[in-house]
């Protein structure tokens, strides 16, 4: 069964807000794009059979208006043929018009499943690449400008193929249908002065929105900005609250909006003189054309059907191309919308399965080796210095140290969060570089110091360790983590919501919904990092029990900063600046008198101290 889930402002983004390197060029973004709507390849071509349609069917309406006005001409018409020609004429007008309005709907209604299926895929491409990168992407990245990266760029692949294929290409067929009738039926004159216009009318369309589009990035970016800094302050809402820090965040999440909102009015006032620009050439266009036509007409080469049929292709011409600087600004922003997710998609993979690589084997006794690693997060920050030793098959080997001394950086890299930079991890013998993250991950189970819980059910989250487990399942780990009574006795029982973060529940309740959940995974390879640091005395003791008991058979890890917790462990290693500096049993390493025995001999004060 599985369970329902004041400082000034930087001029550029923070960190992590947005993707590193230059961002990829329109064609190069258009050409990733095109893979996808390509599945739907005969959705596509269905939906542009309907937008040709459809343009026909909108060409085809001024074409009848001049034949309905000339039916008109009482001087040359019998009276049965005024009667019966207008009527059909008119009924082929409405006709037409019913036609454009039926081809249309049915375009975006072919075309939705492509654009809404691209976009999805895409999406889901983005998330998946995310989760697939290293530990130190995830420590680097800014969430809130990163989400808000993902979702623009995903609404950006569903307006930039509408605004591009249905009103840019759309528009233009619609055009050069126009330039062939009025070349047909008039002189080249008319198809000169049309061409002239539009040529004019894109290039001014373009050049001004090119220049605009600079206010859009910054306007982004400010948006990125802000969002980042309001979902920062909201998860560390408690530490903003311990520092009295309400108004400073505050002030610096005004700042990003205030940048954003000065973004806003320069792309604002620059789309007044595009509008203003485009009208002007618009008009000197539709007069000159109706200039030409009023000629014709008082010389009697053209009818007034031809004069109202010419003035109906410039305003149905030039209705959409009205819109064109919205469209291609749209356009552009989208296309730089996708290409930030598409960057956040090519962002490198620090640790990657190795070509080939296999399966974790041998996991019912397995043995876990760090035969001389050397680990460093930064080149000039060593983090361990040829750090060896053995867990073997079914036993418990605990490390101890100072914070800083490297323990904690055992289980990443066991994990493979991180790749060793010399030496080589093993368990059952295979070196963890060259089997599959998924099959290693599966076999490890780790209860870390600091638990950190979805916003769903108690459920949800024990249950998480693994998301087919039954009811049943579920209530047996969390008995065994001594969690079960505590659920039970709320009122939404297991169904209680935890909150953001797990906020609703205290350290001890996270850390042993932790270990239930760990429980539940049931792997051969245990780690418990600081696995009962939040819990009392009492219930420490119980489910320190409990946990040697499911430790039982298993390899087991444990990271310890209490040396009272592991004095039952096969083997202690004490670690000190990335070297292990001692080892033994908890009896050995008390009689050698030397790290380990000062520690104890410490942490006993203390405790006594506070008795």
């Amino acid at each position: 069964m599985r369970y329902r889930g004041g400082s000034p402002l930087p001029p550029a983004a923070p960190r992590g807000a947005h993707p590193a390197g230059p961002e990829p060029s329109d064609w190069r973004t258009l050409s990733r794009l095109l893979p996808y709507l390509w599945r739907y390849r005969w959705r596509v071509a269905a939906a542009i059979a309907f937008m040709l349609g459809a343009k026909l069917a909108n060409i085809g309406v001024p074409l009848l208006l001049k034949e309905l006005i000339d039916a008109m001409d009482v001087k040359s018409a019998s009276a049965a043929a005024l009667l019966v020609v207008p009527v059909g004429l008119l009924l082929a007008y409405g006709g037409l018009r019913l036609s454009t309005s039926v081809f249309n709907e049915l375009r975006e209604l072919v075309f939705s499943k492509a654009t809404h299926g691209a976009a999805r895929s895409i999406a889901l491409a983005t998330f998946e690449h995310l989760h697939s990168l290293s530990l130190r992407f995830h420590l680097e990245r800014q969430t809130g400008g990163m989400t808000r990266d993902i979702e623009r760029g995903v609404r950006g692949i569903e307006s930039m193929v509408s605004f591009a294929m249905f009103n840019i290409v759309a528009t233009f067929i619609e055009v050069l249908l126009v330039l062939a009738v009025l070349g047909a039926k008039f002189d080249w004159r008319f198809v000169a002065v049309t061409f002239a216009a539009l040529l004019l009318y894109i290039g001014f369309t373009v050049w001004v929105t090119e220049w605009r589009i600079e206010f859009r990035r910054e306007a982004n970016l400010s948006d990125s900005v802000a969002s980042t800094r309001a979902v920062d302050s909201l998860l560390n809402y408690e530490t903003v609250k311990y520092f009295n820090n309400e108004a400073f965040e505050a002030r610096r999440y005004d700042e990003s909006l205030e940048r954003f909102r000065l973004a806003q009015l320069k792309s604002r006032s620059s789309l007044g003189l595009l509008n203003i620009g485009q009208q002007l050439i618009i008009a000197s266009g539709l007069v000159a054309m109706l200039w030409l036509a009023t000629q014709g007409v008082v010389q009697g080469r053209l009818s007034l059907g031809d004069l109202v049929m010419v003035n109906a292709f410039m305003i149905q011409i030039y209705i959409p191309l009205n819109f064109l600087g919205v469209v291609y600004r749209e356009i552009k922003q989208s296309l730089t919308d996708l290409a930030r997710m598409f960057t956040l998609m090519d962002t490198a993979r620090e640790v990657r399965d190795a070509p080939g690589a296999q399966p974790l084997q041998g996991l019912r006794a397995p043995v876990v080796r760090f035969e001389n690693v050397h680990f460093a997060y930064a080149a000039d920050r060593p983090i361990l210095r040829g750090v060896s030793f053995e867990i073997a098959a079914g036993t418990t080997v605990a490390v101890v140290g100072p914070s800083g001394a490297g323990k904690s950086t055992l289980a990443r890299l066991l994990f493979r969060f991180y790749d060793v930079q010399q030496g080589r991890i093993t368990i059952a013998g295979q070196d963890i570089r060259m089997v599959t993250q998924d099959s290693l991950r599966r076999a490890i189970g780790i209860v870390p110091q600091d638990t950190v819980l979805f916003n769903d059910t108690i459920a949800y989250n024990i249950a998480y360790g693994r998301t087919d487990a039954t009811p049943e399942q579920v209530q047996q780990a969390a008995r065994a983590a001594h969690i079960h009574d505590f659920i039970v006795s709320t009122p939404q029982g297991y169904e209680a919501m935890v909150g953001e973060r797990g906020l609703k529940l205290s350290g001890g309740e996270k850390q042993r919904v932790a270990i239930a959940r760990t429980l539940l995974k049931d792997p051969p390879v245990l780690v418990f990092d600081e696995a009962t640091s939040a819990l009392d005395s009492a219930n420490e003791r119980a489910i320190q029990a409990e946990l040697r008991q499911v430790a039982r058979g298993k390899t087991t890890l444990v990271i310890a900063h209490r040396l009272s917790t592991v004095v039952d462990a096969h083997e202690i290693l004490v670690m000190d600046a990335g070297r292990i500096v001692e080892r033994g049993t908890h009896a050995q390493l008390l009689a050698a008198q030397g790290r380990y025995a000062g520690m104890w001999a410490l942490q006993r004060n203390m405790n006594e101290n506070r008795l």
